[in-house]
């Protein structure tokens, strides 16, 4: 859960006049981070804005295991940015979809897949310096 406004604890070096900019600043990164938090969430979105898949497609395109998928899913749902649609057929069939909500992470995600790749290749490059300055 993102901490209080009151809470300083993530600006300790903020002189004290930017205590309150940097805490405005930190708390909605922390409430993000708190929604998207661990390993399946991000995947599991970005699968899903290519289109909706049913629980067993994702499963196999995500690669995550059955269990885990359901539990990120249902915390998706809650959080408002996965919509769940139950068909009545035989078998019962389930469809998952980005909501409105969940589409706004789009931009998010090709930022952040831009960063990857940046960084990426700033890290690949990086040993071969230290190489090269060892020499």
């Amino acid at each position: 859960m993102a901490k209080t406004k009151t809470d300083t604890s993530a600006c300790p070096t903020a002189a004290p006049e930017n205590m309150k900019e940097c805490t405005g600043h930190l708390l909605p990164v922390r409430d993000a981070l708190d929604v998207l938090s661990g390993k399946w969430k991000l995947p599991i979105i970005m699968a899903l804005t290519f289109g909706n898949y049913r629980f067993k497609e994702l499963h196999r395109q995500v690669g995550v295991t059955p269990k885990m998928l359901s539990k990120e899913l249902k915390e998706m749902e809650q959080h408002g940015l996965v919509k769940r649609t139950v068909y009545d057929t035989i078998p019962v069939s389930v469809e998952y979809e980005l909501t409105a909500h969940g589409k706004t992470l789009k931009d998010v995600l090709r930022t952040l897949g831009e960063w990857g790749s940046v960084h990426r290749k700033h890290v690949m490059r990086k040993p071969q310096m230290s190489k090269a300055a060892s020499v």
